[in-house]
């Protein structure tokens, strides 16, 4: 990755363009961190950088941008730029080319606002941001409120960047996000949910939510979240204290999740709140199906896919499931265990545990049983087909499904294995006695009668 870009810069220069690394590629490569990608600033035009290689498309070519494509690798080459008034809280409403200073003078964080020529190996600083790294400090560059008026996701990023690396952010641009929080509201749906999950999926993204919600941020975004604090829970199932305490530790234990198990665990027990009452002792009775609910509806706010606010929701509905799993009779556990993408159910539940008593039983039980499941995995094709039930006399509807599950599960039970046990199971138990006169006269007639 920084071989090819430090070929794309040496091709600029040869043309007489400065061209440096930018951006975030800087700030790891001086944290000693690997970057997933590496942006390139030039004071080439987009026509030139277009000129100049062979494969290139233009990905937002009015602000100065081209994508340059080495080796099946993809580099944003981006042109110096000054930009305008924000209009929109979003885009500039006009982009002028600049020098190297002002085009850093117009990005976010200090720590973010560095360039990098790797043929000199020189580090181009008209931030402060070297020194914010050593001081471990989060800053805007420049007027924080300009900065956030600018673009309002960018009070998101900071808190991103403040959890991800643990560096506290400096006062006037912590107290900006706290003055301008309630504006959040002015960013699409879309780019708040993208913020988030890059929260929830980095490090630390306990320390990111409990930032958002010290700011002011999480009460408008997600209020859901924030209802979770001060609601006990009984002491002892979770003596590590209430919902939202116990939401963050769940967070905190998670390893490298995906987004839509970070997500569920954000919301596994939403539904606390408006289903707390003290009886015996403090209950919950019907959590997590309101909690699915309202997950629901978070989603579909969130403009989350219907495929993955499905695979949210279920793993909300079946988190608790895992009490029961050494009662559960052999076909329901085999078919908990067969279930799409049931390593997030199993991370889900492991954080969750980890998160309250620490136990991990339930966990372990699981991880043997899938072990044993692969050896005997459940058979893809059923014993019985409609046009089987059909051949025994049923006639097509509803019944189908309640007589195909019965004769699956028994052969998950292992009490039936062949398809002729199957049929004799289906006659059995599902023929009422004057089909099973008609299907006994039918055999009759069709055998061979005697020859006299």
């Amino acid at each position: 990755m920084k071989s090819l870009a430090t070929t794309i810069v040496k091709k600029l220069v040869q043309k007489g363009h400065k061209a440096y690394f930018a951006g975030g590629s800087v700030r790891d490569l001086l944290m000693g961190q690997d970057s997933a990608d590496i942006d390139i600033a030039t004071s080439a035009k987009p026509d030139e950088i277009l000129a100049l290689f062979t494969k290139t498309f233009e990905k937002g070519k009015a602000f100065g941008v081209v994508s340059v494509l080495l080796e099946g690798q993809e580099f944003e080459v981006a042109t110096f730029r000054k930009e305008g008034k924000y209009s929109d809280g979003r885009h500039p409403d006009s982009v002028t080319w600049t020098d190297d200073k002002q085009d850093a003078l117009r990005r976010d964080f200090t720590i973010n606002g560095m360039f990098y020529d790797p043929l000199t190996q020189k580090v181009i600083d008209y931030v402060g941001g070297q020194e914010d790294l050593k001081k471990k400090i989060i800053r805007t560059i420049g007027s924080p409120e300009h900065r956030f008026d600018e673009d309002k996701l960018r009070m998101m990023r900071a808190v991103r960047f403040s959890a991800r690396f643990s560096y506290p952010m400096e006062e006037n641009t912590k107290q900006a996000i706290v003055k301008m929080a309630s504006s959040i509201t002015e960013v699409s749906p879309e780019r708040i949910r993208e913020e988030l999950l890059k929260i929830l999926t980095q490090a630390h993204p306990h320390q990111g939510v409990d930032l958002l919600s010290q700011l002011g941020l999480l009460k408008v975004i997600l209020p859901e979240i924030e209802m979770m604090k001060g609601v006990e829970q009984p002491p002892q199932f979770h003596p590590e204290g209430d919902v939202y305490i116990h939401t963050l530790l769940v967070l905190q234990h998670l390893k490298n999740p995906n987004p839509g198990l970070a997500m569920s665990a954000l919301l596994h027990d939403v539904g606390k709140p408006p289903t707390f009452v003290v009886k015996e002792r403090i209950r919950f009775d019907g959590h997590v199906e309101v909690g699915a609910e309202m997950a629901q509806k978070i989603c579909r706010r969130l403009r989350f896919s219907n495929k993955e606010t499905e695979h949210i929701c279920k793993l909300i509905l079946d988190h608790l499931k895992f009490m029961h799993v050494k009662q559960m009779r052999k076909s329901t556990l085999k078919r908990f265990l067969s279930q799409e993408r049931f390593e997030d159910h199993l991370d889900l539940h492991k954080a969750d545990c980890l998160g309250c008593h620490g136990l991990l039983e339930n966990y372990e039980f699981c991880k043997t049983k899938l072990e044993e499941l692969k050896k005997e995995p459940i058979p893809k094709k059923p014993l019985l087909s409609g046009h089987d039930l059909i051949r025994l006399g049923f006639k097509p509807g509803p019944l189908f499904e309640k007589i195909l599950t019965a004769i699956e599960t028994a052969r998950l039970e292992g009490e039936i294995k062949t398809k002729n046990e199957g049929l004799k199971l289906a006659k059995h138990k599902f023929l009422s006695s004057v089909q099973k006169k008609n299907l006994k006269h039918q055999d009759k007639k069709k055998r061979p009668g005697k020859k006299k």
